[in-house]
């Protein structure tokens, strides 16, 4: 008789969800289909040159090093260069601020695992970067929304919903995964001032904030924290910042980090050592390398350049093809546009035709905590190349249409 796993599992194990993204990679990896799903990078500009010369320097000149056990709070030089980085407009960072992490999605678990406990209310936008709630869940999490509108996160509406108690207030504050908004200044000195007026911590998210198209960018809220504290010394305020090379590299370096203050760094640091032990030590001097030498900030424009494109091509079909009554956003920069189609329109309904079709996105629900958002989808524009990005939304356009007037039998 075969052992019952279930009945071993942890109570925990229960609120494990599956990601509705990552389930449609599964289907989507095959080369026939077209995805909008996931939040890929072009693998097009992707810097395998400069990947393969910075690991063969490494390689040569700290062999062994490289390929040995490292610190858990991460290779130093590298820390010190996030953290010089990440210094401007009056904050102050050090590498004592920085654990570097296998990626920021890891940044986010540990994160999970410090400081959620069972019932605790984390604030969120609404809709919200769904990998988050996923993570968050499984320790017992509870999720209070936040309205977004164009300008993101609407703080006038955050007071009520900090009382009478909440851990902590999550958001994307550059181009939102999944709606694209970006935060405006006034807002983000208000979701400040706010926070540290009802002593609650910020994690700010920040993937895609190099990625900006047009506009000029705007301070981090741990910048905005800094200078509100007026502080000369390294920072110690109310703000956790992630950030990752994998927007900016290539996902598969698996390399992020954690800004914080010194004693959050510290706590961290040891729950990051019962994870993994530590980030590869190869992997993070190959950033280390590639980044020290200017390659990074030259690629970025690469990027940029490249997503632009391909936004504007996403832009100009859905003009041409989409139906009436379903609407876009015009974003600056980042990854996503986000689609609203009428209110009698459910996108999980058009993504099974899609699918047929071998066209594939994200229902909008999974990013709502309160599982809101029926008639609304997420669409990825970097992965996919022009030409496929404009036969991609002809398919698309035509499983909306065959909902909105189905034929019938």
């Amino acid at each position: 008789m075969s052992l019952m796993w279930e009945d071993r599992y942890s109570r925990r194990a229960d609120l494990i969800q599956g990601s509705a993204i990552r389930e449609l990679l599964k289907i989507t990896e095959k080369p026939e289909f077209i995805s909008f799903g996931g939040g890929m990078p072009a693998p097009e500009v992707f810097p395998v040159k400069a990947v393969e010369e910075a690991s063969e320097r490494v390689l040569a000149e700290h062999g062994p090093a490289a390929l040995q056990y490292s610190t858990t709070e991460g290779y130093r030089p590298l820390r010190r260069w996030i953290a010089t980085y990440l210094s401007r407009d009056g904050l102050r960072l050090d590498e004592n601020n920085i654990l570097v992490t296998s990626g920021s999605q890891q940044a986010l678990d540990l994160i999970g695992k410090l400081f959620v406990d069972a019932n605790d209310r984390i604030v969120v936008e609404s809709p919200t970067y769904l990998a988050t709630l996923q993570c968050w869940r499984p320790y017992g999490a509870t999720f209070a929304s936040v309205p977004s509108d164009q300008d993101g996160m609407v703080t006038d509406e955050l007071a009520p919903i900090l009382r009478p108690s909440a851990k902590l207030i999550y958001c994307v504050p550059n181009f939102q995964n999944p709606r694209g908004v970006t935060i405006s200044a006034p807002r983000r000195r208000e979701l400040v001032a706010v926070a540290r007026e009802f002593d609650v911590p910020i994690v700010e998210d920040d993937p895609y904030g190099s990625l900006r198209f047009e506009g000029e960018p705007l301070p981090s809220l741990m910048c905005i924290d800094a200078a509100q504290r007026r502080d000369d010394q390294a920072y110690d305020g109310n703000v956790i910042g992630l950030g990752s090379f994998s927007k900016v590299l290539a996902p598969g370096l698996r390399v992020g980090w954690i800004a914080a203050p010194p004693r959050v760094i510290e706590k961290l640091t040891l729950v990051k050592q019962a994870t993994d032990l530590h980030t590869s030590t190869f992997t993070q001097m190959v950033v280390h390398d590639i980044v020290s030498r200017g390659i990074m900030e030259r690629h970025i424009g690469v990027i940029v350049d490249e997503y632009r494109r391909r936004r504007d091509v996403m832009l100009a079909a859905l003009t041409e093809m989409f139906p009436q009554g379903t609407t876009w956003t015009h974003r600056q920069g980042g990854m996503f546009l986000w689609v609203t189609l009428p209110a009698n329109v459910d996108a999980s309904k058009v993504l099974e035709l899609a699918l047929e079709q071998k066209v594939a996105f994200v229902p909008g629900t999974p990013f709502h905590a309160d599982g809101a958002g029926r008639n609304t989808m997420r669409l990825n524009f970097s992965n996919a190349t022009p030409d496929r990005i404009r036969e991609g939304i002809r398919r698309l356009a035509a499983a909306i249409a065959e909902v909105l007037n189905p034929v019938s039998g």
